[in-house]
């Protein structure tokens, strides 16, 4: 693993936060552990095709899949549904090096919830936006609803 890459993404993490008027949003991730990855994605028409225009994401979880969903926000800006459909956990944390075993699955997490909202995405397309716009519960409302259910998460906020 590239540290110098993964030390930039964490300390200038880009994308990072909701996105009130996303097209679509796709979460991904295990409350038992406490990985969780959200991704917000909205669409522009350029030269005929509808491309990514912006991504943002929320992570729970460790710095690696901070940074993985950092870099791919940024590496899925400007290509199609079917283009980012393609890219694999490999491709969207290429940037960082070779990942050590125990965390591949931080950019597997980070693909999820691409699938996910690029799936999510199909669906809202043909019904209006207003009754289909991406909202619900936040990611941190996600954590604390398992944390209920499982008895096995603590989230503690720490003061900023």
């Amino acid at each position: 693993m590239n540290e110098d890459a993964l030390q930039s993404a964490l300390s200038n993490p880009q994308n990072l936060g909701e996105m009130p008027d996303a097209d679509a949003v796709g979460t991904v991730g295990s409350p038992d552990c406490g990985d969780m990855v959200r991704m917000w994605l909205k669409y522009k028409e350029k030269d005929g095709k509808k491309v990514i225009d912006k991504a943002s994401f929320q992570s729970f979880g460790c710095q690696t899949a901070i940074a993985v969903a950092s870099l791919a926000t940024e590496l899925i800006r400007g290509k199609t549904k079917e283009e980012a459909l393609q890219m694999s956990a490999a491709e969207l944390s290429a940037p960082l090096g070779a990942l050590p075993p125990m965390k591949i699955h931080c950019g597997q997490m980070v693909e999820g919830a691409l699938k996910a909202a690029l799936e999510a995405e199909s669906a809202v397309a043909t019904t209006p936006a207003a009754a289909t716009a991406p909202t619900g519960p936040t990611l941190m409302d996600s954590l604390a609803d398992a944390g209920k259910t499982a008895g096995k998460i603590k989230i503690v906020l720490q003061p900023s």
